[in-house]
């Protein structure tokens, strides 16, 4: 049954009979006898002033081929299912991503009397049925807008329509030079993303955090304008995983993963390149590689399994080796470790050995991360190029954290709702930048605004303490 007003129809009941008219057309149905001619008598009466679907093919008000209607809605999204007749030819109309704010209205080429069980909480849905469309028209919750797409489906033939209906983007002028923004990425679906916008010339930036401690993001850095949430470290000893210097002293030895270089207002990323060596007792200098970048004698800062079958382990504390042992080997917390051939060391247990580590080119800071997602504005996102046993960073659907700039040298903290890092890459290429690179993500995805934490999905479990992050103040 669909209401004739929902087909432009106006009604009138006089004496008995009921006549339903639209533009020179009128039918009409009679109590006890049915239907008059044109139509036959036997068709399904009507009820009150809605009509049976047979009765409106009948009259011909409508066209269009059928299609069935299935619906699911959440908090910000309406789904419509359209099942369609075998062999449909129509197209539907192309997909828009347009902002619409309040009220949407739909042309479909399809006759969907199931529109009228759609009552999706806190969304108007109304349908108007045409000659060879139904013309929908969707009211949005107070303060949201619309967005939708459209796309096909086989096997069977199904037309999906999603509607967005969404929270405002918003911006908020912090002081000169500086901006806050909350701005929606298509994935396509829907994703909030939250960023601080910093102009060139007007930031500073510190790494800040201790390595082995994790704190909450604003008692690292109590005076900062903004804090991002940096690098990934060990979740049980607080120990930073990969590059970390401040004022160019080295806390943290490369691990083999891309980073974040910035000094004097330019920044950039890559591969660390250094060069690592060992100090023996008698002065000697011996190269040696670092974590993932092994070489004949290879130097360990993780704790953690090292070593191979065939090598050997001084365990170090401070300049000290304090014991060796057959590789591979568990080096404790608070140790660093040289494997070695066992048939080629360079030092005895009790002699002193000191690591050292220099960047290529010197910088004054950096924050190993990864993966590495855009590059002199090219999308470079690669899930195999970079060195993650836990694929999470480089394949699942999480809370992303970017550090991203512009050519000029504007910088931007960007944390968003869960995405894959994938789609953040195209979206990050979309929006111009001219670098940008992934921080630890997840549940250590963090953005803290003038003291507030601005990506309110983190805080439903509570504030994660994480072991590092970057600090973003007024340049004086």
């Amino acid at each position: 049954m669909l209401p004739a007003s929902k087909l432009g129809l106006s009604v009138t009941q006089e004496n008995g009979p009921t006549t339903f008219h639209k533009d020179g057309l009128s039918v009409t149905y009679v109590e006890g006898l049915g239907w008059i001619p044109p139509l036959e008598a036997a068709l399904p009466p009507p009820q009150g002033a809605m009509l049976p679907v047979e009765v409106v093919r009948a009259v011909g008000l409508v066209a269009a081929p059928e299609a069935g209607v299935r619906y699911s809605a959440s908090a910000n999204r309406l789904r419509l299912v359209f099942d369609l007749p075998e062999g449909d030819a129509v197209q539907p109309t192309p997909s828009s991503l347009a902002p619409y704010p309040g009220s949407l209205e739909l042309s479909l080429p399809y006759f969907a009397p199931g529109l009228e069980a759609v009552r999706p909480a806190g969304v108007g849905v109304e349908a108007r049925y045409e000659l060879q469309s139904t013309l929908l028209r969707l009211q949005a919750p107070p303060g949201r807008f619309y967005r939708y797409r459209t796309f096909l489906l086989s096997n069977p033939s199904r037309y999906v329509l999603d509607v967005y209906y969404l929270e405002p983007e918003r911006q908020e002028t912090l002081m000169p030079g500086f901006r806050y923004r909350e701005v929606w990425a298509w994935t396509p679906e829907p994703v909030r993303m939250y960023w601080l916008e910093a102009a060139p010339g007007s930031w500073r930036m510190e790494p800040v955090g201790r390595p082995g401690e994790r704190k909450v993001l604003p008692e690292m850095a109590p005076g900062a304008l903004a804090i991002l949430n940096g690098g990934y470290f060990d979740g049980r000893t607080g120990t930073p995983i990969g590059l970390w210097v401040r004022g160019g002293v080295p806390l943290s030895f490369p691990y083999g993963r891309s980073a974040l270089f910035w000094q004097d207002g330019s920044i950039f990323a890559g591969r660390p390149q250094f060069a690592a060596s060992v100090q023996l007792m008698d002065g000697r200098s011996v190269r040696v590689g670092v974590n993932l970048n092994r070489a004949k004698y290879t130097a360990h800062t993780l704790a953690g399994p090292v070593g191979r079958p065939g090598e050997n382990v001084h365990i170090v504390q401070g300049d000290r080796i304090v014991a060796t042992y057959p590789a591979p080997h568990e080096l404790p917390e608070g140790y660093w470790a040289l494997t070695f051939p066992a048939e080629a060391p360079i030092a005895r247990t009790g002699e002193t050995l000191r690591l050292m580590i220099s960047l290529e080119p010197p910088t004054n800071y950096a924050l190993e991360a990864g993966p590495l997602l855009i590059q002199s504005g090219a999308n470079v996102f690669d899930p195999n190029a970079e060195p993650f046993r836990d694929r999470a960073p480089v394949e699942a659907v999480a809370a992303q954290s970017v550090v991203a700039w512009s050519q000029e040298g504007a910088l931007y903290f960007i944390v968003t709702e869960p995405m894959r890092p994938e789609a953040l890459a195209r979206v990050l290429q979309e929006q111009g930048f001219w670098g940008a690179i992934r921080m630890d993500g997840g549940g250590s995805a963090q953005l803290w605004v003038q003291g507030r934490l601005r990506n309110p999905g983190n805080g439903l479990l509570g504030v994660r303490p994480v072991v590092n992050g970057l600090a973003l103040y007024p340049k004086p």
